[in-house]
């Protein structure tokens, strides 16, 4: 009888670790699909439909943005990504400029 119950609680405690468990895994993207740099960041947004939709058994959604070649807009992208769309990890960008900017707002968060 004793072991039925710890296997029974035993069951219950990994039902309610395993939905905490299985949570989905945002990432954001950040790619210059227009503007000057389009031409590197095309191939870039177009790579990730390669990317794996599931890891480790966790769904992975992609929230991707343009950032228009432009520093500004890459910023703002990042921001509303990270607080907004609660990313757990962000990709970007095409280009230098905008991704040095892009970690000074991933560093405050």
């Amino acid at each position: 009888m004793k072991i039925q119950k710890t296997v029974v609680a035993a069951a219950l405690g990994m039902a309610f670790v395993s939905g905490a468990a299985f949570a989905d895994i945002n990432v954001g993207v950040s790619v210059s699909a227009t503007g000057p740099a389009a031409s590197l960041g095309i191939p870039e947004k177009n790579t990730l439909t390669l990317l794996p939709t599931t890891i480790a058994g966790q769904k992975v959604n992609y929230i991707v943005l343009d950032d228009a070649s432009d520093t500004t807009t890459a910023v703002k992208n990042i921001r509303k990504l990270i607080s907004e769309d609660k990313v757990d990890v962000v990709i970007g960008s095409t280009i230098t400029p905008n991704s040095l900017a892009m970690i000074d707002v991933a560093a405050e968060s």
